[in-house]
């Protein structure tokens, strides 16, 4: 059996935290502003992972009403629910992403997003699908206010 799941994520720029995207801190003058290390790259791989095992969304898992997930960082939230998903019989067969944002360029970290993400998840890079665009200046992400990431991931049950 085969399940697909979709995550979204997006926040907003702040100024004086790093900004951090498939776990790479990218030399940017604005980071990016949520109660963990507001990486919308996990955050819509780990919605989308938690969406296809049928196991509800990362707020369930770590609330940021809870500061033990205080600047916690993504990668790890994205191995703890890797692990969550594989105690259910779930086995990753791939994931797929797309990153919104007017800046600054992505692609020249793509390369360590995906590594880092397959780290994380315990994958080959070859089921890592990292794409980038922008919102061709529409909308809050078009004016530059922040960044969103959607991603669909499929999983395929071991049971």
């Amino acid at each position: 059996m085969h399940r697909v799941g979709f995550g979204y994520d997006v926040h907003p720029f702040e100024d004086g935290t790093p900004l951090i995207l498939g776990g790479v801190n990218i030399p940017h003058p604005l980071g990016l502003k949520g109660h963990s290390d507001a990486d919308v790259v996990s955050h819509a791989i780990a919605d989308a992972l938690l969406g296809a095992a049928n196991l509800g969304d990362i707020g369930e898992h770590f609330p940021d009403t809870d500061e033990k997930n205080k600047n916690i960082s993504s990668l790890k939230i994205l191995k703890d629910i890797f692990s969550l998903i594989g105690d259910k019989g779930w086995q990753l067969e791939n994931i797929d992403v797309s990153i919104i944002a007017e800046e600054p360029k992505i692609s020249p970290y793509k390369k360590q997003m995906r590594e880092n993400i397959c780290e994380a998840l315990s994958c080959n890079a070859a089921v890592i699908s990292i794409k980038a665009t922008t919102n061709e200046r529409l909308g809050a992400i078009g004016r530059g206010e922040g960044i969103a990431a959607m991603a669909v991931a499929l999983l395929s049950s071991v049971k």
